[in-house]
């Protein structure tokens, strides 16, 4: 098994950037399960503070070197003289914290009561030949699966359950898939393996990041935001991130750019369904607006946003966005410099490229609810580790294209999918972790005062020197701000 702190090392080697030394305490099994959650979890925490760590070493410097005002880091400009270099500071991850960080939904509360994460028809349903998971968090997926099954809108779960049964597990998965929905019949890893979309995921990178223009070219001018700032502590200040996602994994990859200082808004509409607990969970430090893609002012309006920002994270379908105007390449256009940071559930080829899908999807069709189970019934991974790796990850590819973008100028792109970091995840290998009790998070939560309530939250994992990551402000309500950078 590799440690930690060479999955750290090749992670920044996935992206371009040598990172600095990562300091882990704890060691897996932390959450119950036999896959290498809590491995899963540090290195790739760990990845994004060591990232964030690069960020505020050669901001300060910078600073040290110089005796002018600052401008800004990663807002561009030439880079300071190695004069004056500052001490790098330790960076350090705990297994435990980074775990429970993952599964902060879990532990999430409202004035003391907790969300309904799942909708009453999600879950996991026997077929006639094995399983299969519908996902029906989303109203239009909900409806979508009650007519492949041929069943009535205000069917209940026995009736879904009934119709299930009746059918082989991939004719339902195929059915609902086509009808517009979400779905994924249980397979064995074998059988992924087998699988062409597998092939197609095996030969993709765990995190691919291209740069879109030619050299020179896309230089963003110095950003008077930062600077002062962010040697102060706040390494993201003044960095400028537009959240066009949902659930989980682009949430959990804004949530960590804004605990280090970045500002992040994030873009819903009023017609796309939301699971609001899980809105709400991962919306610290941002604030929120609404924009209907849908209309000329809403494109308008998105155009504006893209012309000042500094990085776009995504998890529309694939092709979605581009077919509006705002693929990767229109994107930089639109505002050379920009990072744009794509996630999907199974990749942008092969078979399934564009297929719907979640995290609970993905561990179903990949062999994970399989092994789980032991092949006898489908058994989750203790916690989304597909979306929350995907989220450390997809921040991680945000901060690689913004040093590298100072470093060799340019714009950025960068892509993930769910269906690739499951196949990491696979490969950390084993640990004995079956019966491992659930952790008791309470030293790893705090509270903060929000227009919903009062929140208990699990704090931000990671720290650097005394530096640890944090929140400055409570989920907004939603469409609680303008389309507007401030």
């Amino acid at each position: 098994m590799r440690v930690i702190t060479d999955l750290v090392r090749e992670l920044g080697a996935e992206v371009g950037l040598d990172l600095p030394a990562v300091h882990v305490t704890g060691d897996d099994p932390v959450l119950p399960s036999a896959f290498r959650v809590g491995t899963a979890a540090a290195a790739t925490v760990g990845a994004v503070t060591a990232a964030v760590a690069l960020v505020l070493r050669s901001e300060r410097d910078r600073l040290a070197a110089s005796k002018r005002s600052p401008d800004g880091f990663l807002g561009g400009g030439p880079p300071a003289p190695d004069a004056g270099r500052v001490p790098a500071e330790r960076v350090t991850v705990d297994v435990r914290e980074a775990a429970i960080a993952f599964r902060d939904e879990r532990y999430f509360r409202i004035d003391g009561e907790a969300g309904g994460l799942w909708a009453p028809l999600s879950g996991d349903y026997r077929t006639a030949d094995g399983w299969v998971r519908l996902h029906c968090n989303f109203d239009h997926h909900r409806d979508a699966a009650l007519r492949a099954l041929g069943l009535p809108l205000e069917a209940d779960k026995e009736q879904v359950a009934e119709a299930c049964a009746r059918r082989m597990a991939l004719s339902v998965e195929e059915a609902v898939t086509e009808a517009g929905g979400c779905a994924a019949a249980m397979r064995s890893r074998a059988e992924w393996d087998a699988h062409p979309q597998s092939a197609a995921v095996a030969e993709t990178p765990l995190v691919a990041i291209r740069r879109l223009d030619h050299e020179g070219s896309g230089v963003p001018a110095p950003d008077p935001r930062g600077g002062a700032t962010a040697a102060a502590g706040r390494p993201l200040e003044g960095i400028r991130v537009l959240d066009l996602t949902r659930v989980i994994a682009g949430p959990v990859a804004s949530r960590t750019l804004a605990a280090h200082g970045a500002d992040v808004l994030r873009v819903g509409a009023a017609h796309l369904p939301e699971v609001p607990g899980l809105v709400v969970s991962t919306a610290f430090g941002k604030r929120s607006c609404e924009i209907d893609l849908r209309t000329r002012e809403g494109v308008a309006a998105l155009r504006e946003l893209v012309a000042g920002a500094d990085v776009l994270i995504q998890a529309y379908r694939p092709g979605a966005l581009a077919a509006l105007g705002f693929g990767p390449e229109d994107l930089a256009a639109i505002r050379p410099g920009i990072v744009s940071v794509d996630i999907s559930a199974y990749g942008t080829r092969g078979p399934w490229a564009g297929r719907r899908g979640f995290d609970s999807l993905v561990q179903m069709a990949c062999g994970i609810a399989h092994e789980g189970g032991d092949g006898d019934r489908p058994v989750p991974l203790p916690a989304q580790v597909l979306d929350h790796s995907a989220g450390w990850l997809a921040a991680l590819g945000a901060l690689a294209g913004l040093l590298r973008r100072r470093a060799e100028g340019g714009s950025w792109h960068v892509e993930l999918s769910l269906a690739r970091v499951a196949r990491w995840l696979d490969g950390l290998g084993r640990v004995d972790g079956g019966q491992v009790a659930e952790p008791d998070p309470s030293d790893l939560l705090d509270e903060m005062d929000a227009p919903q309530g009062r929140l208990t939250y699990v704090r931000a994992p990671g720290a650097i020197g005394d530096l640890r990551p944090y929140w400055t402000s409570p989920p907004p309500r939603r469409a609680e701000h303008p389309p507007a950078w401030w």
